[in-house]
């Protein structure tokens, strides 16, 4: 369910704005894309896992948050990121 650490600099590295960026929002919502990847093929197979559906549910409102912000500060970045993810709207 959570990703490895090789995967996760795998992401950083991929999203990263300049060298050492781990905290704009490109890269915090592509980690939180993958988690949220990783966790719905979890729910395929356990569909009655409720306590991690609402760890699902957070890091989605969290994700639309930060893509709000995103939009708010820069929409070309915006747009060009969830082209980049695969993401709708």
């Amino acid at each position: 369910m959570t990703i490895t650490a090789e995967r996760k600099a795998e992401v950083i590295k991929d999203n990263a704005q300049g060298e050492g960026d781990t905290g704009s929002p490109e890269v915090q919502i592509a980690i939180l894309t993958e988690r949220i990847v990783n966790l719905t093929e979890h729910f395929k197979t356990h569909a009655k896992d409720n306590h991690s559906r609402r760890g699902l549910l957070m890091m989605v409102n969290n994700r639309r948050s930060l893509l709000d912000y995103l939009k708010k500060k820069d929409a070309a970045r915006y747009t060009a990121l969830i082209g980049k993810l695969g993401l709708r709207k």
